[in-house]
């Protein structure tokens, strides 16, 4: 599924967690131990997605549905098990360390922790500093310097606060250090996992403005890890939902919020509160979330669905692209049992 126009292609990528035990726990010895079950935790489950240039891919679900697992494989962070990861024409989760140099500096990620992602050790300075001189060893110490102020500036952040440590800030200072530092190196390409779950109300709004404007400035792409709907309406240009570590729908932000197509995406939609709405029309789901390390067989979401039939609890639905631009993981759609 390698799309020409795409700046980053995924193609049934796959991605589970082995959680059996320990090196110790593994070790067998014959007749004193019996051997255990091997589990796994099913993160990823055939994920093919294409990101466009220029857009903001917003990737929703609810928690443990695999949106940082997809990011960070995404990033080269975890190795996919199997797929095909492309950044433009070039496969990039088969490069070693060396080889993905040229494109570390082309994609960068934003982490959820502004507490946890800085280095306390050393300065804001420092920290915007180590990338500049890692990616561009020849560079000069004026123009490292001058550098440095022009992005702390941007982010708004006073340059002269360059010599304090990052337990100085306050948290919305803090995730803007970390933009800061992303945009160092003039990246294309930008994962965001939730970037401002972690903050304050009050300055959520800042550090969303902060990143439109620095896409408007520097033509960047977004992937943007959330669980906020209201940022997702608010921000994106495209949708993907995501369950049980598959994709179940990805359409225009517009089209999603307007006629969701999968149950599940539905479901997802009517929690959001509306002005003037009198009695929510919540969709309420039947059952419980299933454990990713015992999949159901079908479509993962069968167990809640409310129109799932035999063919969606032994057959597993794929994307299925709607004259819309929407695509859709749903057999009720295909066979015309959903209905707008």
């Amino acid at each position: 599924m390698l799309e020409k126009s795409a700046l980053v292609t995924l193609n049934k990528v796959v991605k589970h967690f082995d959680i059996s035990g320990g090196f110790l726990e593994q070790l067998r010895f014959k007749g004193l131990r019996p051997r255990l079950e091997q589990k796994k935790v099913h993160a990823i489950n055939d994920v093919s997605l294409a990101i466009e240039p220029g857009e903001i891919l917003s990737v929703v679900g609810e928690s443990g549905c695999g949106k940082s697992t997809l990011a960070r494989t995404v990033m080269g962070l975890y190795a996919p098990d199997s797929g095909e990861i492309y950044y433009e024409n070039t496969r990039i989760d088969t490069l070693d360390s060396t080889q993905m140099l040229v494109h570390r500096k082309k994609m960068q990620m934003i982490f959820q922790d502004p507490y946890a992602s800085l280095n306390p050790r050393m300065t804001v300075r420092q920290t915007l500093e180590e990338p500049l001189r890692f990616h561009q060893p020849s560079i000069s110490e004026t123009e490292v310097r001058d550098r440095v102020a022009e992005v702390m500036e941007q982010v708004g952040v006073n340059p002269v606060w360059g010599e304090r440590y990052p337990h100085e800030f306050s948290g919305g200072q803090r995730q803007r250090v970390s933009i800061a530092r992303a945009l160092m190196v003039d990246p294309e390409f930008i994962v965001a996992d939730e970037p401002i779950s972690a903050l304050d109300v009050s300055i959520q709004a800042q550090i969303l403005n902060l990143l439109m404007e620095a896409r408007e400035q520097r033509g960047l792409t977004y992937m943007m890890i959330t669980h906020d709907l209201s940022v997702v309406a608010h921000v994106s240009t495209r949708v993907a939902v995501m369950y049980l570590g598959t994709l179940c729908e990805v359409a225009p932000a517009a089209n999603l919020f307007e006629t969701a197509k999968h149950p599940y995406t539905r479901a997802l939609l009517s929690a959001i509160p509306k002005l003037g709405q009198k009695k929510p029309r919540h969709i309420k789901l039947k059952g419980e979330v299933p454990t990713p390390i015992h999949l159901p067989s079908g479509c993962v979401f069968h167990g809640r669905c409310l129109y799932a039939n035999e063919r969606c609890r032994r057959e597993v639905p794929r994307l299925l692209a709607l004259s819309s631009g929407v695509q859709v993981a749903c057999h009720g759609v295909e066979e015309g049992r959903v209905l707008d």
